[in-house]
């Protein structure tokens, strides 16, 4: 499962460690992926910070609602 947070990041269970179970942040451009307590840069403006919050930050200015699952995946990626 995907979902795409902004035009730069996606959360996806696509590439997830299976030892962790847990969904991954991915940089579109990059391909990188990071857990919940990596440090990320998602744009110079935002600095640095915790994946985690990253992927919280996105969820909130997303210009649609996320379905169900999508809240479930952050759920599972914050946990």
């Amino acid at each position: 499962m995907k979902i795409h947070l902004s035009s730069s990041w996606d959360l996806s269970t696509d590439l997830a460690v299976p030892s962790h179970d847990r969904p991954v942040l991915v940089n579109r451009t990059t391909g990188q992926a990071f857990g919940p307590a990596d440090i990320v840069m998602l744009y110079p403006s935002y600095g640095l910070m915790l994946a985690c919050e990253a992927v919280r930050r996105l969820a909130k200015t997303k210009n649609w609602k996320l379905d169900e699952d999508g809240l479930i995946l952050i759920a599972q990626f914050c946990k």
